[in-house]
């Protein structure tokens, strides 16, 4: 298969492009260092030619659901517009799991996302997956100081690596509307492994869990991120995860 994957070089993203080349496939990098750009469509037609299969993993960073929405339902937009155009005949997205009643913040722009596939004409498979084991890291480096802070917040986390294996698999697989959700091995807390990783890298910061106001937060509570009903789990805990070359230190 011929595999593109928008979002190639971020944090799931080189995973996935790993992923595909070592099972065979002709791999498809849309990113803005390739010339390629999500958000105003420029270049998306000509680099999805004879494409089979788009995986988007594509992301922003923000906390606000205005610029989330506008920012996931623009790149579904573009990227659906040039399959179109190209024939391309399975469009993969990926999302995270338990989102369905925390329409707030970041999670906003991935329920926007879904609901722009499905509203699209492509065949499509939406992957669910729980936050990566890489999320801790990036809560911590976002913060500055002696203390930091963790809302609450059941989950369980999961690989990028063991993600971008599985949205491969998912590729391979055809459109299916709805994929099953990949969860991480252990039910874990978001302020425990923000600790055992700070721990891990000698760095003497003090986490505290505070349970916050806000449709968000509650929804962080509400351990709906660990997922329900059926699911795959993955096989690399948070520990594992520590020891592993995928781990980057925050410091």
């Amino acid at each position: 298969m011929k595999i593109a994957v928008a979002g190639g070089t971020g944090t799931v993203g080189r995973h996935t492009v790993a992923a595909a080349r070592e099972r065979g496939h002709d791999v498809v990098v849309l990113s803005r260092s390739d010339g390629v750009d999500v958000t105003t469509g420029r270049g998306l037609t000509a680099a999805l030619t004879g494409v089979d299969a788009v995986i988007d993993v594509t992301n922003t960073t923000t906390f606000f659901a205005r610029k989330a929405r506008r920012f996931f339902e623009t790149a579904t937009h573009h990227l659906l517009a040039a399959e179109r155009t190209t024939g391309v005949g399975h469009h993969v997205a990926l999302s995270i799991v338990g989102i369905d009643n925390i329409d707030a913040s970041y999670y906003a722009g991935k329920i926007a996302q879904e609901r722009a596939v499905m509203a699209g004409d492509a065949p499509y498979t939406i992957a669910r997956a729980a936050q990566f084991h890489e999320f801790v890291g990036q809560l911590l480096s976002s913060q500055k100081g002696p203390v930091v802070i963790m809302p609450t917040a059941p989950m369980r986390p999961v690989a990028a690596r063991e993600v971008g294996e599985h949205l491969v698999a998912v590729a391979e697989g055809g459109p299916v509307g709805r994929a099953t959700d990949l969860v991480g091995p252990r039910d874990e807390q978001l302020a425990d492994v923000a600790r055992r990783q700070l721990a891990a890298e000698g760095i003497k910061r003090k986490v505290w869990e505070v349970r916050l106001p806000g449709t968000y937060t509650r929804g962080l509570a509400s351990g709906s991120l660990r997922g329900t009903g059926e699911r795959v789990e993955g096989r690399i805990t948070f520990d594992d995860w520590l020891k592993s070359e995928d781990h980057r230190p925050v410091g």
